[in-house]
């Protein structure tokens, strides 16, 4: 059931042919103009008494929508405007979005895209992508057939069980699936219309949820264990009959389901769990920007991972990867990498403990010498002990890193590295100011959310943004370019290489580890360029790609917010 097609005049020059009839053509987002219709499109739609008489311009269509957004004073207001922007006219709403990215970036994602998920039953205005539900999923297939998009090649899924720091969002959970998406298109250029976000409402284990009168999801606790598992093999079973080259990504899956999906799929078809993986190449390339500006290797840290979720075990997969590039075994990799979570240092004989914080526990043996209060080290106990120089947070508990640790760290290096990666800003372990000041400036500083420049001793810190939108839209546009039949370690891997190498060298001597949030469409081309080589290298890629010049092909590949002359299907 496609909209519209893409076609070429006799002068080569590209057009939308549509049998849409008007009133049905203003109502579709990737296709309606507004005041921009010609007057020829006008009157071969039917639309010609439906605009005020001016042809506006993309340009003068992008001033007012920016005095309209400027108007609105909270984070909130000014998501809605730009979700309803989106709803109405996608052309204009990735225009605008690309003049303004670093602006409104933390208006349609993170911190703000927190606050729409958790509102999200109240603030509903219009459906976008698809919500599948125990009610529905036996008629899963027809769903899909009945997606009004020319071509699906991109899906981003959520069950909504770990929405950033805030946890079971039951239905709303979709609204990360658009935010996910809207930075594909906006960073890496990838065509609205093949993306396609889906909710997976499988219940909600929030007992205010089921009891808010006004909460649209399904009413009864989350499907777990085999019928959990049976949902989720009903989609993609009928994911890949309908959409058998698309890439999948996982989206806020909770702790060992995110770990059991990504198990069961990643060979069965292009797909990825960017909580796990796309968290583990955005805190690797920083790293590798650390070490850059200290003159150090990896393999000369002790890491600490506080938050031992999905997230940690996925970064500490990649920092081991990329200790293993330097020469280092393994074995000694995993050695330098301390994982805690809420009971304290995760530890091989733990009681209970669960399968997937199995691989980075540390044997008690290796504790057995350490001056601990009980047998479980604590955050300070395992910094000063385990003589830790790299703080990582992923925990999700604002204020998790005090002075006392902070300053723990300081005193084993001279240079600590600390990365208070939680999302949204009231979740972030500490506050950068904060760790400048109690490290003399020597600290080296990112964060998962926004964070202004830091003003220390008269010089001025950029606080660099672990931002997984500096990996996934370039990961994603890699994978659907090369064609590739699998997402592999080795093209995240490369596409943190990738990013470490695209950051230049005087933000890096400046503090700042990650480049400008301005930059991220440009940085996404060269992640694209490596997970495009790499897919060749592993053999994963179908498509034909060119050997020379690379750097053009993934350009040429990428869509530009445009307007295109749309004319009627005849006969």
């Amino acid at each position: 059931m496609k909209q519209y097609e893409h076609k070429i005049d006799q002068s080569g020059n590209p057009y939308l042919e549509t049998d849409l009839p008007g009133p049905t053509l203003i109502r579709s987002p990737l296709l309606n103009k507004g005041t921009a219709f010609t007057p020829e499109e006008r009157r071969d739609f039917g639309l010609s008494g439906s605009f005020p008489p001016h042809v506006s311009t993309l340009e003068e269509q992008l001033q007012q929508s920016y005095a309209s957004f400027s108007a609105f004073q909270t984070g909130l207001d000014k998501h809605l405007y730009l979700r309803v922007l989106q709803d109405r006219n996608e052309v204009l709403f990735y225009a605008l979005l690309s003049q303004h990215l670093e602006e409104m970036m933390p208006i349609i994602y993170t911190p703000v895209v927190g606050e729409a998920v958790a509102k999200f039953s109240l603030i509903f205005r219009y459906p976008r992508g698809i919500i599948i539900c125990p009610q529905n999923i036996d008629q899963i297939e027809t769903l899909l057939d009945e997606v009004a998009l020319p071509d699906v090649k991109l899906v981003v899924a959520s069950d909504a069980e770990a929405i950033l720091g805030i946890g079971d969002q039951g239905v709303g959970g979709v609204g990360i699936c658009i935010g996910k998406l809207s930075l594909y298109t906006a960073a890496a250029g990838i065509d609205p219309a093949y993306t396609l976000p889906v909710g997976i409402d499988i219940g909600t284990n929030r007992q205010d949820l089921l009891d808010d009168p006004l909460y649209l999801g399904v009413r009864h606790r989350r499907l777990e264990g085999q019928p959990y598992m049976d949902f989720i093999e009903k989609f993609v079973s009928a994911f890949k009959k309908k959409f058998p080259d698309a890439l999948l990504q996982w989206e806020d899956f909770s702790k060992q389901k995110a770990f059991d999906v990504l198990n069961r799929y990643q060979d069965a078809l292009p797909s990825f769990n960017d909580d796990i993986q796309g968290t583990g190449a955005v805190v690797l390339a920083g790293l590798l920007a650390s070490m850059r500006k200290i003159g150090q290797k990896l393999s000369d840290q002790v890491f600490i991972i506080h938050g031992a979720g999905a997230g940690g075990v996925g970064v500490a997969r990649q920092i081991c990867r990329g200790m293993e590039r330097e020469g280092t075994s393994p074995a000694a990799a995993r050695a330098r990498m301390l994982t805690l979570d809420s009971k304290g240092l995760v530890l091989t004989n733990r009681s209970g403990l669960e399968p997937y914080k199995l691989e980075f526990a540390q044997d008690p043996t290796c504790v057995a010498s350490w001056k601990t209060k009980s047998a479980i080290p604590d955050l300070l106990e395992t910094v000063q002990s385990g003589k830790v120089t790299v703080l990582l947070g992923l925990s999700g508990q604002p204020g998790a890193f005090p002075e006392e640790v902070v300053r723990a760290v300081a005193a084993n290096t001279p240079h600590p590295v600390v990365f208070a990666l939680s999302n949204p800003t009231a979740n972030c372990e500490v506050n950068p100011v904060d760790v400048y000041r109690w490290t003399n400036g020597q600290a080296i500083v990112a964060t998962g959310s926004p964070f202004p420049p830091v003003q220390h001793n008269g010089k001025s810190y950029p606080v660099g943004q672990g931002n997984n939108a500096f990996i996934f839209p370039g990961l994603g546009l890699g994978v659907l370019l090369s064609g590739a039949r699998r997402v592999t370690d080795n093209m995240l891997t490369a596409a943190a290489v990738a990013l470490n190498a695209y950051t230049d060298d005087e933000r890096i001597a400046q503090g700042g580890v990650y480049p400008r949030i301005d930059q991220i469409r440009e940085a996404s081309k060269y992640v694209a360029v490596a997970v495009i080589r790499q897919a060749m290298a592993d053999g994963m890629a179908r498509n034909e790609v060119p050997d020379k010049d690379l750097e053009h092909f993934v350009e040429s590949g990428m869509w530009k917010p445009q307007y295109l002359p749309i004319r009627r299907k005849r006969g």
